[in-house]
């Protein structure tokens, strides 16, 4: 194990100061190492012992850390008692807004989840009555988990969060319960309540848990109802001076009948890549009736298994209406199509071509802009079309551009938004109470 040297106070640091980082440096240890010992942490840190034996009284106190075992060495004393974060000091609530239902996890200062639910939304209910679903079933959530007080809400939702406000704005499309629930959250709850782009926590799922874990730049390119894309460039997200880095769905690009307008992306890079556009170039292509609607069998390939979805909330999979049919299981029976020779294999390897070419267009835009090196295919179709189609859209994409970029499929899986949620609750929670620590 390597982590970087604490500061001291004989440096340029104040000694007050030197104790906050330090500290700070011992509880990220902890985070990321799990329980250690004095020692371990004295060896990590490059402290001395005393000073050491100082924080982790300091954070004893704090009621931060704990012992929880001891190292099983064979000389016994105090520097064989492993110390642990109290996984209990604060609560953390994530929330994953859709257009049709909730879905609400309970997490402890580490990051594990203690309760999780969904509630649905009815199509006719008023936003009053979908707020107050929304909150009841939190107040589920924080009932089993024993968290009646959180320290941290996180809020992932559809549309524009302005940075400068923290609110929601310039989506007239998104539910209007939406806002209403975060205003409802921020007047009844003592903690913090965080709204971000849905996007955004999916690709925070994704650098901390799934294909970007190795990369601190790279853009995750959201395929599902709708498109969209969340930009990390240096580890951080980027936002945007409204809140509208990676509205993708409005990009011009050929192929398209019209052009995108401020009211609406349809001709623009959602009109190739959204649920609805994929069924029919799947229609096109032979594989589902024209005209398909919601539930509609596809007509060469097979049926899809229902444990296609069984990683995908229900929300999720209510999220298709009779308009746009949803693809994700469209392009699962084409990739599985196409590893066994079949009838249908021959159309459902041009069909993933031609999507894969749609796509490829998205992302040679993106890339020509910010070279991020790394590209994550996320959302239902990503998911749904994994390696297969993420091979796909990577030969296509060395076509159009000269920039080497490599072309992931992501793996968090269904719940990405809702993790990312926990993960943004998380690490503003230890921010306040770590800082808060010396």
């Amino acid at each position: 194990m390597h982590a970087p040297r604490a500061a001291t106070a004989g440096r340029t640091a104040s000694p007050a100061t030197a104790r906050l980082i330090n500290d700070r440096l011992a509880l990220q240890l902890l985070q990321s190492e799990g329980a250690l010992t004095a020692g371990q942490l004295t060896a990590l840190t490059g402290l001395s012992r005393p000073t050491v034996a100082d924080l982790v009284e300091r954070l004893q106190t704090a009621g931060l850390i704990a012992v929880v075992g001891e190292s099983g060495a064979q000389r016994r004393g105090p520097n064989a008692r492993l110390y642990g974060i109290v996984a209990d000091r604060a609560h953390l609530v994530g929330l994953d807004l859709r257009t049709h239902g909730v879905t609400v996890a309970v997490a402890d200062l580490l990051g594990e989840v203690r309760d999780e639910r969904t509630a649905p939304v009815g199509a006719d209910d008023t936003p009053e009555a979908a707020v107050a679903t929304a909150l009841a079933v939190v107040d589920q959530a924080l009932a089993a988990a024993g968290a009646h007080h959180p320290h941290t809400i996180a809020v992932g939702a559809p549309g524009l969060v302005d940075p400068a406000t923290g609110r929601l704005g310039g989506t007239d499309w998104i539910p209007s319960w939406h806002a209403a629930l975060v205003d409802a959250l921020r007047t009844r709850r003592a903690g913090s309540v965080l709204l971000e782009n849905e996007v955004n926590l999916a690709a925070v799922a994704e650098q901390r848990d799934g294909a970007a874990r190795d990369r601190d730049t790279f853009v995750l390119l959201w395929l599902g109802h709708g498109t969209g894309a969340a930009v990390v460039l240096d580890g951080a997200l980027r936002r945007g001076a409204s809140g509208g880095t990676g509205e993708i769905g409005f990009l011009p690009v050929p192929g398209t009948a019209a052009l995108p307008s401020a009211s609406g992306c349809g001709g623009g890079f959602h009109s190739l890549a959204g649920s609805a556009a994929i069924c029919a170039l799947a229609a096109e292509h032979g594989l589902l009736p024209t005209g398909t609607g919601t539930g509609t069998a596809p007509k060469v390939l097979p049926a899809p298994s229902s444990d296609a979805d069984a990683d995908a909330p229900p929300s999720e999979a209510q999220e298709a209406d009779a308009d746009a049919p949803p693809a994700e299981a469209v392009v699962r029976a084409a990739v599985s199509a196409v590893s066994t020779p079949s009838a249908a294999s021959a159309a459902a390897a041009a069909f993933l071509d031609a999507l894969a070419a749609r796509i490829a267009l998205g992302v040679a835009a993106v890339c020509a802009v910010l070279d991020p090196g790394c590209v994550v295919l996320g959302g239902e179709t990503g998911r749904g079309g994994g390696e297969e189609l993420a091979g796909r859209v990577a030969g296509q994409l060395a076509r159009l551009s000269p920039l080497r970029t490599d072309v992931r499929a992501g793996t968090v899986g269904g719940r990405a938004v809702l993790r990312g949620a926990v993960l943004a609750a998380r690490e503003a929670a230890q921010n306040e109470l770590f800082t808060s620590a010396g």
